[in-house]
């Protein structure tokens, strides 16, 4: 119901904060950098993800807020282990039944929420996954990984449906709630751009989700593109970069009289 905001730092805390008011209302204490974290369908029961840093390993914690007694005494009702490969990304997956995670070595799996067994687990990406979002009726999702690609996937099934190939590693990667669109933003980190050519550094693309192929780049950001999300309503996208800003495109309205008459 967006009445509050859930955020994870590398100061080694989860914090639940007020949207209107900008109150802190909990405070959960970690050992490690928080990577990722997220609120269940119901907006009851958060999940985040530690790093594998400073002899701790990676693991995924799940506190219910109505139980004010796990918050106090910092005690997660359950707590899994992830030794192998530390998450980088996840997401609560439909009815809030499991999570979906992603992780450095480009892995993805199901946990359950109930019991943390993992449900499933397969490999499609060759390298690290930078950020998962799912469909606005959380049947798919599209992970970007740092080997170039973004793919689409059956949230329950996992099975792979498409790829979206760009040249330089995608770091969001965000499904239109309206149309059958894909927006992709990434580009090369500063410090290997200047050993490859020029024009690898930035991009902002935009994909066909079924033909899978590139129909639009939008230029404005100096850096490489962090992250990239849709309005609720489809109309307009933002995009935050390495660059230091945000910057929010709304779209023309020959886009949607476009697609309409498509």
């Amino acid at each position: 119901d967006t009445r509050h905001v859930l955020t994870g730092s590398a100061d080694n805390s989860c914090r639940l904060w007020d949207c209107e008011t900008g109150k802190q209302l909990a405070l959960v204490k970690t050992s490690s950098a928080v990577r990722t974290c997220g609120f269940d369908f119901g907006g009851n029961i958060i999940m985040f993800s530690t790093d594998k840093q400073m002899g701790y390993q990676c693991f995924v914690s799940f506190f219910d807020l109505r139980d004010p007694a796990q918050i106090e005494n910092n005690e997660p009702y359950m707590k899994i282990p992830c030794s192998d490969s530390k998450i980088t990304s996840a997401v609560w997956g439909p009815l809030g039944e499991f999570i979906i995670a992603g992780h450095e070595s480009g892995e993805l799996n199901q946990f359950s929420a109930k019991s943390g067994e993992q449900l499933s687990n397969i490999k499609e990406h060759t390298k690290q996954i930078n950020d998962i979002q799912t469909s606005r009726d959380m049947t798919m999702f599209i992970t970007a990984s740092k080997d170039n690609t973004a793919k689409l996937f059956d949230c329950t099934s996992l099975e792979h449906l498409k790829t979206f190939r760009t040249e330089r590693p995608v770091n969001s990667a965000a499904l239109s709630p309206i149309f059958d669109h894909v927006v992709l933003g990434g580009g090369q980190e500063a410090m290997d751009v200047t050993t490859t050519s020029t024009r690898i550094g930035k991009f902002e693309a935009f994909f066909h989700l079924a033909f899978e192929e590139e129909f639009g780049r939008v230029k404005g950001h100096f850096g490489p593109i962090n992250s990239v999300a849709f309005h609720p309503d489809g109309k307009s996208y933002s995009s935050g970069g390495e660059d230091g800003y945000v910057r929010i495109h709304y779209f023309d309205p020959q886009y949607f009289e476009f697609e309409f008459e498509a």
